[in-house]
């Protein structure tokens, strides 16, 4: 899969933009603040339906409008050639169109175009707390999987609407639980699809992370991950939902107490080790910053050996972090990959001896006083 051309207009600093890009390697090169992150998240708009920079669509209306636009024409194996927008409009929200029809459902865009996203924010991976974790598993799995993806939309609306009820309800104790019972059953039935999905993706994923960051450290520290949940994780969701049961209800009166939902997915946890340390809180800076690198090309390979479409790799001024072998590695790497690459970048240093590969395209935009040329 990859995207042939990019439009955008009142999308942050690019008021009116068009950009071809080639299938294989991008570049963009130019000052910071230029414009080059914002195009990066302009692509990620059409391919997940948000952006991975801000927090919330408004904040990425340029100065002085009230709406965006952005399209981009795409080529893939499944779908061969088709049209993505997307409009923004402050009071009337979000809508994305796939060749001019809406689309009934926004989350009906997740895994239309796969993508991956690498950027300095990825430390916050390792660095920081479950959600962050429970948040990257998540997009890992819903870009391959419209099931999960809808599984966990479900489950949220069920934890929400049982969270009302355990702050809201003044009746009796017994009253409650009979009320609580048929969101329990959701519960229940939505959580263990999601914890055995889980547990199946991440025993596959393990291996890709072991494989690229054994790529890139080039030590005798082997990479691993955990799947910490309510129950003895595994693949099989009768199991899984005898164990919730129980669960759920030794924590009955806790619930009541607090008024929330206190076991289930919302709640797992994904623990990186390198050897016997615990990543998250014996980790150098370098051992982070390699270990969200590793994710992300881990991704990007899972991706591609899963999927008939190769997914599209964002790479967000990454390379200022890495010293020149890592640096070596990871263009090697992503070279030799048949996919769609966009890379930004601050300085044009690491890729002055990039070149294109046999059968592959590089195309070199610099991004600067709001011009954008092809070197």
């Amino acid at each position: 899969m990859h995207i042939t051309r990019l439009s955008t207009h009142h999308f942050r600093n690019h008021r009116a933009r068009d950009v071809t890009w080639s299938p294989h390697l991008n570049l963009i090169t130019g000052p910071n603040g230029a414009g080059k992150t914002n195009l990066m998240d302009a692509v990620h708009y059409l391919c997940m339906s948000r952006s991975f920079v801000s927090s919330s669509d408004r904040y990425v209306v340029s100065e002085g409008e009230s709406e965006f636009r952005i399209d981009g024409d795409f080529k893939g194996e499944i779908r061969s050639e088709f049209r993505v927008s997307c409009l923004y409009s402050r009071g009337e929200g979000k809508r994305i169109f796939v060749n001019d029809s809406p689309l009934d459902r926004i989350s009906d865009l997740i895994g239309m175009v796969p993508v991956v996203v690498l950027s300095p924010e990825d430390r916050k991976l390792t660095a920081e707390g479950p959600s962050e974790r429970r948040s990257f598993l998540d997009g890992l799995i819903s870009q391959i999987s419209s099931k999960y993806l809808h599984s966990l939309m479900k489950y949220r609306r069920i934890r929400k609407q049982r969270n009302r009820l355990l702050q809201e309800f003044e009746g009796s104790s017994q009253q409650l639980r009979s009320l609580l019972e048929p969101w329990d059953v959701q519960l229940v039935e939505e959580g263990s699809n999601i914890v055995a999905r889980r547990y199946e993706v991440l025993s596959a994923f393990r291996q890709f992370l072991v494989d690229q960051f054994k790529a890139l450290y080039e030590i005798d520290l082997q990479p691993d991950l955990t799947y910490q949940t309510f129950c003895e994780p595994g693949e099989d969701v009768a199991q899984i939902q005898q164990q919730y049961e129980k669960v759920l209800a030794s924590s009955r009166e806790k619930e009541f107490e607090r008024g929330t939902t206190l076991v289930g997915p919302h709640r797992d946890e994904v623990v990186f080790y390198l050897g016997e340390m615990e990543l998250r809180n014996y980790g150098s800076q370098g051992q982070h910053r390699l270990f969200s690198v590793a994710l992300k090309l881990a991704q990007l390979f899972y991706y591609s050996n899963l999927l008939e479409d190769d997914p599209i790799m964002l790479l967000d001024d990454v390379f200022g972090n890495l010293d020149r072998q890592k640096t070596t590695i990871l263009l090697d790497t992503l070279q030799k990959h048949p996919g769609q690459i966009l890379i930004t970048s601050a300085s044009e240093a690491p890729f002055r001896e990039l070149s294109a590969t046999p059968g592959s395209e590089l195309l070199w935009y610099r991004l600067e006083d709001g011009e954008l040329i092809e070197k």
